[in-house]
C-alpha cells in the first residue's frame, strides 16, 4: 500500500474515537456471524428487522448518555424520564387528548428535567451523580403520580382505535420502505446529533469541557450553557424512547425505562465513549448499541438464560472501560517521558 493510499486511512483513524468505533463494528460482525452459525435463524430477514427495531431504543439512550459522558458527566435520570414520558403521553391520550399535544407536553416535561440537570451540574457545581440521582427520583415519582399510582388503560380507550393505531404504527409497529419506523426515527435523530457533535461549535465545546473544563473556560467556552445543552439532548432522546415504549405496549407503564440509564452507559462505552470525558463519537455509540442488541438477541435465540445474558454484557462493559483506562494511562505515561 503506497503513501497516497495510506493517507485516507490514516486520516480516518486519526478522528477522535474512530479506532474504538471501528473495533466495535468489527466485534459486531464477529458476534453476529458466530450466533448465526450456532442458530441460522439469526440470519433471517424478520429477525434482522426485529433486531434493528429493538436496537433503536438502545441507540437513542446511548446518544442521550454519550453526549453527557463526553463532558465528563453522567445522567442517572434517563430511565425515569423514559417512564415519565410514557406515562404522561399515555395518560393524556386516555383522557382523549390528541397524540400530538400529548407528545408535546411529555417532551416539555422531559426538557424541564434536562434544564434542571444542566444548571445543577453546570452552574451550581453539584456532582452529576448526586444531581441526576435526585431528578431520577423526581421524574419517576411524577411517572407514578400522573395516573394516580397505577398504569394507564389502553390509549385506545381515550383517543379511539384508529388514532391509537396511527400512534402505535408511527412509533413502533408501522414500516417505511420495509423497515420499522422505530429505526427510521432513531436514525434521523442519530444523524442530527452526530452532525451537531462532529461539525458544530457546540460539539467542539462539548469535547473541550470533557477534556479539561478549566482550559475550556479560559478559551471562552460557556460551560453552563454547553452543559445544559448536553442534558437537553439527553431529555429529547429519553422522551422519544418513552413514546416508543408507550406505542409498543399501547398503554403507559410506571416502570417503563427502568435501568435504561445504565443501558445508555453500556451502549456508549462499548462503542468507545469514555466515561472519563473528552473522547468518543456517536458512530461508536451506534456500534455499541448494535453490539448490545445483537448479544441480547443472539443469546436469547440460542436459549441462554437472562442471567447469563446480563453477565456477558456486564463483562464486556467493564472490559471496554478498563481498556479505555489502560490506553489513557499509557498516553499519560508517554507524555511524562517526554
Amino acid at each position: 500500500m503506497n503513501s497516497k493510499q495510506q493517507r485516507p486511512l490514516k486520516k480516518l483513524l486519526g478522528i477522535r474515537g474512530m479506532g474504538a468505533a471501528l473495533t466495535a463494528f468489527v466485534g459486531l460482525i464477529i458476534i453476529y456471524i458466530a450466533f448465526g452459525i450456532i442458530n441460522p435463524a439469526v440470519f433471517s430477514g424478520q429477525n434482522m428487522l426485529n433486531l434493528l427495531r429493538s436496537m433503536s431504543k438502545y441507540l437513542l439512550i446511548g446518544i442521550a448518555q454519550s453526549y453527557v459522558l463526553i463532558t465528563g458527566n453522567i445522567d442517572l435520570s434517563i430511565g425515569s424520564m423514559v417512564g415519565m414520558s410514557a406515562m404522561i403521553a399515555a395518560t393524556l391520550m386516555t383522557t382523549g387528548m390528541a397524540p400530538f399535544l400529548a407528545i408535546v407536553i411529555a417532551l416539555i416535561a422531559c426538557l424541564v428535567v434536562g434544564v434542571v440537570n444542566g444548571y445543577l451540574v453546570g452552574k451550581f457545581k453539584l456532582p452529576p451523580f448526586i444531581a441526576t440521582l435526585g431528578t431520577m427520583f423526581v421524574a419517576r415519582g411524577i411517572a407514578y403520580m400522573v395516573n394516580g399510582n397505577r398504569n394507564t388503560d389502553a390509549i385506545a380507550t381515550g383517543v379511539g382505535k384508529e388514532t391509537a393505531d396511527a400512534f402505535q404504527n408511527c412509533f413502533y409497529y408501522g414500516k417505511t420502505l420495509g423497515i420499522y419506523n422505530t429505526f427510521w426515527i432513531a436514525l434521523v435523530i442519530f444523524v442530527v446529533f452526530f452532525f451537531i457533535l462532529s461539525k458544530t461549535r457546540t460539539g467542539r465545546h462539548i469535547y473541550a469541557i470533557g477534556s479539561n473544563v478549566d482550559a475550556a473556560k479560559l478559551s471562552g467556552v460557556n460551560v453552563v450553557s454547553t452543559t445544559v445543552k448536553t442534558y437537553l439532548v439527553s431529555s429529547v432522546c429519553s422522551c422519544v424512547v418513552g413514546l416508543i415504549l408507550c406505542a409498543q405496549a399501547g398503554m403507559g407503564n410506571m416502570e417503563a425505562g427502568n435501568m435504561y440509564e445504565m443501558y445508555g452507559v453500556a451502549a456508549g462505552v462499548i462503542g468507545g465513549v469514555s466515561p472519563l470525558g473528552g473522547t468518543g463519537i456517536l458512530l461508536g455509540t451506534f456500534a455499541g448499541a448494535a453490539v448490545w442488541q445483537t448479544l441480547e438477541n443472539g443469546l436469547n435465540m440460542i436459549g441462554a438464560q437472562v442471567g447469563i445474558q446480563r453477565v456477558v454484557i456486564g463483562v464486556i462493559v467493564v472490559a471496554a472501560v478498563l481498556l479505555d483506562v489502560v490506553v489513557r494511562n499509557g498516553q499519560f505515561g508517554k507524555h511524562r517521558k517526554k
